[in-house]
This record gives structure tokens, C-alpha cells and sequence, in this order.
């Protein structure tokens, strides 16, 4: 029996899980209420992550006078969420979803603060280090899916990630709809106007990590590591060592496939997402129709997750990731052939690849919870979203000397291409296990 007080890295708490270890109906409540959380964090996340991605690249071409580094904020917000990912992988191992999550959220903010200041100022060292900073919002923004998982069953995951991901979309649609508003804002006060999405993405963070570091106790990673601790010493002797190296392999081959699919998901997404502002600028659309465009995207990327969820739990992760690669090549068809002047197929193309990558994003990370124990999931959950956020800024560096170097067009016919690579991945995973 485990003790009934379990203490985690912090000289001030702890916190009781006996009652959780004895009561599913309990574990049950607190897996309901930590989604209700993460939902309302996700909703304001939702908002300061889509000023990024929405003006990014427009603030920098402004600042810089250039189209060749209008892919770097996007590489550099990339960044900056790697090494976000890596450290709120390693604060929740530590002490808990609540300190990591809250501490990623209040840094995104502090860096769209320094977004703003760096326009005012026009100094593009400020601009860069501010966007490398507000990557760390990006990040926890996406570390807060797996805090869903924590307490779900088997069963459940795919559908615990899509809760959390799918209220994202209330924030990430209404932030580039309100580009025009912010921007007008700004410009009312003396601001520039592509920095004013920045003042809503400041607020937002901010307010993301405040309910989190106020309501969610206690928190639930702390309950699993108890509960998967008192069932490890309920199992007692019988068998334990000989069952270990088999699930072990099994479950880095996991971890290998569900990183991979979501690493190829992000680089294509990013690539072609981050040159789709300034190829719509440059044939005359203007921020508003920027903003509804890259508005559909983002809805794309989260408000199918439910349905998503239920597909990976009941079709499986491989059927799903197949799914992605798909719909990525077509969204990168789509975009390539689609007419500069053409709002609609623009927009459908930008659907597309939202919703490519949503099916890679949960299904490869329903492989990540799959194949990972409390003990050292959070961490690896971290390390994973580095890959991640190195392969988005890998994408986002390489989308603006592409384009600048020969065409759009090119870009979002390599990012089809490349999405191809799923499947050879895939089969290969097919032929080492039994698929799901």
C-alpha cells in the first residue's frame, strides 16, 4: 500500500492521493475536472498563439524590408518553443503539470510584451530575442495536451487530447479575426499596427497561466505518479523482471513512430502556413482576408479533434496517421495550383493542411502517451515536443529562402512531397508489431 501522503519536489506541498488510489470514482472526478482546466487555459492559449502565426512574418518583412528572412520569426518562435518544451517537459516531471504549464504561459506572454516594445523601438535584436521568448507560449500551449491524458484510460487519450485541443480553436479562430481591430487599436496609440495582435496575445498568455497556476489542484500528473507507484508495489514480486525488456523495446518503437509522425505533420504545416500571409499580401489581398484565411487554418487544426480523437481510438493511430500524410499532400497540391487571386481554393488549401495536421498531432501523440509510464513520461513528452518545434522551425527558416528563391508554389509542392513520407515510416511499424 502506498503512503498515504506523497511528496513532490517543493519544501511547501503535498499532497494526500491515498483517496485517489482507492476510488476510481475519484480518480474519474479529477481526470473531469483537470479537462474542464485545461480547457479554459486552452482558450486563451489559443488566442496568443494565433498573433504569431497570423503577423510573424508580415511584422518582420515590414521591419527587415526584405521577403528572404520573412520566415524567421516563425523559425525563431519555433525555437524558442523547443527550448520551452524541453524545460516545461522537465518542470512538470519535477513538480507537476501546474508549475510547468504556468511558467511556459507567463514567459509566452513576457515575450509578445517584448514584441511590441521591440516595434515601437524598431530594434530587430529586441524583435528576435521577444520572438524566440513568445515560442515558450506556443509550446506550453501544446504541453497542455497531454495534461488531459494524465488520469485517462487506454480507451480515452486520443479523446482526453482532442478535448484539449479543440477548445483551442475558440481562442486561435478569434485571434486572427481580430487582427484588424488590433491593429487599429494600436495605431489609435501611437503602436504599430501589425504589433497590436501581440497586446491580445500578451493578455491571453498571461490569463492562460493564471488559471492554471490558480485552479488546477491538485494536480493530476502528481495523482498518476502516486497511483502507478502503489499499483508497482500492489503488483509485488511475481514476474515483474521478465516482462520488462519486451515492453521496454516495444515501447521506444512507439515513441519513435509517434515523434516521427509529428515531426514530418509540423515541418510541412509550418512551411507552407508561414508563406501563405506574404503570398496573399503580395497579390494584393490585405489583412483582413490574411486573417480569415490563416483564421479557417487554425480552425482546421483544432475543431475537428473530437472527432479526431474518437477515429484514433476506434480506427487506431496507424489508420489516422495514414490519414495525415494524405491530407497533407493534398493541401500542398491544392495551395500549389491554386490561383494567388483565388480567396477560395486559397482558403480550402489552408483547411486542408490544418486538418493533416491534426490528424498526425493526436494520433502521434497517442502513440507518445502509449508507449510512456509517469515515471518518465512528462520528460519524454518535452523531449518529443522539441523535435517538434525544431522541425517547425526547420520549416519556417527554409519556407522564406524558398519562396525567395524561386516560388510558393515550389514550397507547397515539396511540403506534399515530403508529407509522402508517412507512409514508407508507417509500413515499416506495421511490419515490427501488430497494429491497433
Amino acid at each position: 500500500m502506498a503512503q498515504s501522503n506523497v511528496k513532490i519536489n517543493s519544501k511547501n506541498v503535498k499532497y494526500n492521493i491515498q483517496d485517489y488510489i482507492e476510488s476510481v470514482d475519484k480518480q474519474n472526478k479529477l481526470y473531469r475536472k483537470t479537462l474542464i482546466i485545461i480547457i479554459i487555459s486552452q482558450i486563451f492559449g489559443g488566442a496568443g498563439l494565433s498573433a504569431g502565426v497570423t503577423v510573424g512574418a508580415l511584422l518582420a518583412q515590414d521591419m527587415i524590408g526584405s521577403d528572404s528572412l520573412a520566415g524567421l520569426p516563425t523559425a525563431l518562435f519555433t525555437l524558442g518553443s523547443a527550448a520551452a518544451a524541453f524545460i516545461v517537459g522537465r518542470l512538470s516531471q519535477r513538480l507537476g503539470r501546474r508549475v510547468g504549464l504556468t511558467a511556459g504561459f507567463f514567459a509566452g506572454g513576457v515575450g509578445a510584451i517584448g514584441v511590441i516594445i521591440a516595434a515601437i523601438l524598431d530594434q530587430l535584436p529586441l524583435l528576435f530575442i521577444s520572438l524566440f521568448i513568445y515560442g515558450a507560449g506556443t509550446a506550453t500551449n501544446l504541453q497542455a495536451r497531454y495534461a488531459g491524458t494524465d488520469l485517462a484510460g487506454p480507451t480515452q487519450r486520443a479523446k482526453a487530447i482532442s478535448m484539449a485541443m479543440v477548445f483551442t480553436t475558440f481562442g486561435a479562430v478569434a485571434g486572427p479575426n481580430l487582427v484588424d481591430v488590433m491593429s487599429k487599436f494600436a495605431e489609435s496609440i501611437g503602436v504599430p499596427p501589425l504589433a497590436g495582435p501581440f497586446m491580445l496575445a500578451s493578455a491571453a498568455f498571461l490569463l492562460a497561466g493564471t488559471v492554471l497556476l490558480i485552479m488546477l489542484r491538485p494536480d493530476p500528473f502528481i495523482i498518476a505518479k502516486g497511483i502507478a507507484e502503489a499499483q508497482q508495489n500492489r503488483q509485488g514480486h511475481a514476474g515483474r523482471g521478465q516482462a520488462a525488456p519486451q515492453i521496454t523495446a516495444a515501447n521506444k518503437r512507439g515513441i519513435v513512430i509517434g515523434a516521427t509522425v509529428m515531426v514530418l505533420t509540423q515541418i510541412v504545416m509550418v512551411a507552407i502556413m508561414t508563406m501563405t500571409p506574404v503570398h496573399m499580401k503580395s497579390h494584393g489581398h490585405g489583412l483582413g482576408e490574411v486573417g480569415i484565411v490563416i483564421g479557417i487554418h487554425v480552425a482546421a487544426m483544432y475543431l475537428p479533434s473530437l472527432i479526431t480523437g474518437v477515429l484514433v481510438d476506434k480506427l487506431g493511430r496507424t489508420t489516422m496517421s495514414y490519414m495525415a500524410g494524405l491530407t497533407l499532400l493534398a493541401a500542398g497540391l491544392l495551395s500549389a495550383l491554386a490561383p494567388a487571386d483565388s480567396m477560395l481554393l486559397l482558403t480550402l488549401a489552408l483547411a486542408l493542411l490544418g486538418l493533416g495536421w491534426n490528424f498526425g498531432l493526436i494520433s502521434g501523440t497517442a502513440q507518445i502517451v502509449d508507449a510512456t509510464t509517469p515515471s518518465t513520461r512528462a520528460k519524454t513528452q518535452g523531449s518529443v515536443d522539441v523535435l517538434i518545434a525544431i522541425a517547425g522551425a526547420s520549416g519556417g527558416a527554409m519556407s522564406g529562402a524558398i519562396v525567395a528563391h524561386s516560388s510558393y508554389t515550389t514550397l507547397s509542392l515539396l511540403g506534399g512531397i515530403l508529407s509522402l513520407l508517412l507512409i514508407p515510416i508507417i509500413v515499416w511499424e506495421r511490419s515490427k508489431r501488430q497494429p491497433r
